[in-house]
């Protein structure tokens, strides 16, 4: 499912009504408002969040500017565009850097949230800003917290300070001395969750908060748990005053309601976003870019980000002339496989092309497990076949469905979409339509 699928959904089914029409009156644009009013606390955004917004909205899309214009239907799309960025807070807000090192960040949130998780996640983030991040362990009472924290900060090759059950205040105090001394410019503090919010938990995270004076308190919040998670924000904000929010989950969150709703509730910025399992899966996050996403106009500005971080920019190159000069191999292939798998899911990264839900595409284009079956068939060839594609005859499919665990149909499948799209860019070379980058799958 992609980013808020089910609203998205919802919504642009909503809009594809009022583009339909040539102009608009005052009563269309008044039962589409209702519409999205449903579609948003269908999506469990705050009942007083999407009451505000649509009062908003209203008022901004009845106007004789937008009724009467040429494209009122895409009018409406814009304001509500632009309200739903200004809700989640307009602009990205960025980490606060200490202007003298280290930066202490304060990680908090409720038992399952993925604190834990994310205090690695944003260590590698940062450690790929140029950062040099310490991780300390002050979650003292849940069983293997500690060796959690330090499974995950070997995984992102960053060392964690503990003092097993020394008080946690006095940890973070000595944590702090230590990365003075070590040259550590930031300071990650992993404090200890709760099943609910308590007063013990509070007094603790006020006692840490005093003894080290955070530059940053960020509280980790499940977006699944929809509007408990405003609940807990809020909670936590009065008792803590945070200074921004990290939403966990993002990607397997069809509703959004969280994300909507938090910064109007709190007044604290969200400031980066879970989106999946793997250590790399962490985004600044953009209002402004998941208000567009949202209404299906895509995010081609995380989509270059992505593939500026993880694609080899000279072997694409490459590759690009070998597929303008029709020398594009199943080896070739593979490297793309490669590099794709690098930049996340690829439903996720198509859903960032604008318009992505509209475009019919086949299942298997999108499909992971296809996608590795066509790895594992290519990997079954010989070097020459995979150099060679046009060579394979019948008795070497059957050996390559063989050893790939697939079919003759597999195989040939794959065979033929391999031709067409190297006959394709050979087309598109000759008529001179060049830097078209297509995927062989």
């Amino acid at each position: 499912m992609a980013l808020f699928g089910s609203l998205s959904e919802k919504l642009n089914h909503i809009f594809s009504k009022l583009t339909n029409r040539g102009k608009l009156t005052e009563l269309e644009v008044k039962n589409a408002m209702r519409e999205i009013r449903i579609a948003l606390l269908e999506a469990d955004v705050n009942y007083m969040v999407v009451k505000k917004l649509i009062t908003s909205i209203s008022e901004k899309a009845v106007g004789e500017r937008v009724l009467k214009s040429l494209t009122p239907g895409q009018q409406v799309i814009k304001i509500v565009n632009e309200e739903l960025t200004e809700l989640m807070g307009g602009t990205n807000s960025k980490l606060t850097i200490a202007s003298k090192p280290p930066t202490i960040i304060l990680m908090c949130g409720l038992q399952g949230a993925g604190k834990t998780t994310m205090c690695g996640k944003l260590a590698k983030y940062l450690t790929k800003q140029g950062k040099k991040p310490l991780l300390v362990a002050c979650d003292i009472y849940r069983p293997a917290a500690i060796n959690q924290l330090k499974v995950v900060g070997k995984s992102v090759n960053v060392e964690v300070y503990d003092e097993g059950t020394n008080k946690p205040a006095k940890t973070a105090v000595n944590a702090l001395k230590y990365a003075e001394k070590k040259a550590y410019d930031v300071v990650i503090i992993d404090t200890a969750g709760r099943l609910h919010i308590n007063e013990e938990l509070m007094d603790e995270l006020r006692e840490i908060k005093k003894a080290v004076n955070p530059t940053e308190i960020l509280l980790t919040v499940d977006s699944m748990t929809g509007q408990d998670a405003v609940t807990v924000a809020d909670t936590f904000n009065k008792e803590l005053d945070i200074t921004g929010v990290i939403l966990t989950k993002l990607d397997g969150d069809t509703r959004g309601g969280a994300a909507l709703s938090i910064k109007d509730v709190t007044g604290k910025p969200i400031k980066f976003c879970g989106i999946g399992e793997k250590m790399d899966d962490l985004e600044p996050f953009h209002p402004d870019r998941m208000a567009s996403r949202i209404l299906d106009m895509g995010d081609v500005l995380t989509l270059i980000e992505k593939a500026q971080q993880n694609v080899d920019e000279e072997l694409a190159k490459q590759q690009m002339k070998k597929l303008r000069e029709n020398s594009f191999t199943f080896e070739d292939y593979l490297v793309q496989i490669e590099q794709m798998k690098k930049m996340g899911n690829i439903a996720d990264i198509l859903a960032m092309i604008p318009g992505a839900s509209k475009l019919k595409l086949n299942a298997g284009a999108i499909d992971e497990k296809q996608i590795a079956k066509n790895k594992a068939i290519i990997q079954s060839m010989t070097k020459y076949e995979r150099q060679n594609p046009d060579s394979i005859k019948s008795s070497q499919r059957k050996r390559i469905a063989l050893g790939s665990g697939t079919s003759i149909q597999d195989v040939n499948a794959l065979l033929k979409q391999f031709a067409q799209a190297r006959d394709m860019m050979k087309q598109l070379s000759q008529n001179k339509r060049k830097g078209l980058f297509r995927m062989p799958f």
